[in-house]
C-alpha cells in the first residue's frame, strides 16, 4: 500500500468559482523522494495542504475525491492525527517559529502529545543531531539565518516522527549556500531515516539528481509524472514557463548534435560526461 494515494481530487476555495486543483491521482510510497515543481499559481502549495488534511478541515471549500495517508482518509480523521504523519514545511520559517529557543520550538510539538520527559528530551537531541543544527538548541529563532531557522522548521517536525515530509519551496527566501545546506538535511533524513520526502521547489538543478521522480504541474493538474531524466529533458516542458536548468539545455543541444549520449542532471555530472567524451 503506498504511504500517500490520491484519487481524483478536486478542490475549490471558498468563493471561488474554479477550481485550484481538478482530477488529481498521485501516489507516493515510503522512502521516496518526489521533486514537484511547475508555474506560480498551478495549485503547488494547495495540493500540499491536501496531503495533511489542512483542507479541506481547516479551509473549507469544495472538495472532491480522496487523499489517504497510511490508509487514514483525510477527510475523516482530525489534522493534528494526520500531521504526527505528514510534516508540512512552508517556504517563510518565520511564520512556524514562535518559541524563545530552538531547543523549546522543537520540543513544542511533542509536549503537546503529553509524551514522557525521557522520551521528549531522547526525541529533541535525534532531530537535532539528524538536521546538524545541535550547537543552536539554547539560541532565539529570531537570531538565526533563513537557512537555519528553516533547519529548525525541519527538525521540530522530525521530533514528531512523520512518515512524510512535504516541504512548499523551503529554499525561495535562502542565498544559494543556505539553499545547499537545507537540500543536504532533506537527502540526509530521506537515505538514512527512510523518511519519504515530497519536495516543490523551482530550483530543478540543485533538487533533480536527489529525486526518484519529478511531478509537474499545470494549470491545476499533473501533466508530468516520471524519473527526473525523463521529465526535465521532454519536450513537454518547454512551454510551461517552468525554468528548465540550463544544464539540461546545454546537454540537449549536445545530445541533438550528436555529442553526448546520456541526460545529466547536474553541472558535476555533465562536466564528467563531457571530459570522458575526449579524446
Amino acid at each position: 500500500m503506498p504511504i500517500i494515494e490520491v484519487q481524483g481530487l478536486s478542490y475549490s476555495y471558498p468563493d471561488s468559482s474554479a477550481p485550484a486543483i481538478a482530477n488529481i491521482d498521485f501516489r507516493a510510497e515510503q522512502g521516496e523522494f518526489i521533486l514537484v515543481t511547475g508555474p506560480s499559481g498551478c495549485g503547488k502549495t494547495t495540493f500540499c495542504k491536501c496531503l495533511n488534511g489542512l483542507i479541506p478541515n481547516s479551509y473549507g471549500g469544495s472538495f472532491e475525491g480522496r487523499v489517504s495517508v497510511e490508509g487514514l482518509s483525510t477527510t475523516q480523521h482530525p489534522v493534528y492525527e494526520l500531521a504526527q504523519r505528514v510534516g508540512l514545511v512552508f517556504q517563510n520559517p518565520e511564520n512556524e517559529l514562535f518559541c524563545t529557543s530552538v531547543e523549546r520550538e522543537v520540543a513544542f510539538g511533542l509536549e503537546n502529545l503529553a509524551l514522557p520527559r525521557e522520551e521528549l528530551r531522547f526525541r529533541v537531541d535525534e532531530a537535532l543531531s539528524l538536521v546538524g543544527i545541535s550547537p543552536l538548541r539554547d539560541k532565539s529563532p529570531e537570531e538565526l539565518s533563513g537557512g537555519e531557522q528553516q533547519k529548525v522548521a525541519v527538525a521540530a517536525l522530525l521530533a514528531m516522527k512523520p512518515r512524510v515530509l512535504v516541504l512548499d519551496e523551503p529554499t525561495a527566501n535562502l542565498d544559494p549556500v543556505s539553499a545547499s545546506s537545507v537540500m543536504d538535511v532533506l537527502v540526509k533524513i530521506n537515505k538514512e531515516s527512510g523518511v519519504t520526502v515530497i519536495l516543490v521547489e523551482h530550483r530543478l538543478e540543485m533538487a533533480a539528481p536527489h529525486a526518484d521522480r519529478c511531478v509537474v504541474f499545470d494549470g491545476g493538474k499533473i501533466v508530468l509524472d516520471g524519473p527526473p531524466a525523463e521529465v526535465l529533458y521532454s519536450e513537454a516542458m518547454e512551454g510551461l514557463g517552468i525554468g528548465v536548468p540550463k544544464v539540461v539545455q546545454v546537454a540537449k543541444r549536445l545530445i541533438s548534435e550528436g555529442k553526448l549520449g546520456c541526460r545529466p542532471l547536474s553541472s558535476k555530472e555533465l562536466a564528467e560526461k563531457i571530459k570522458g567524451c575526449r579524446p
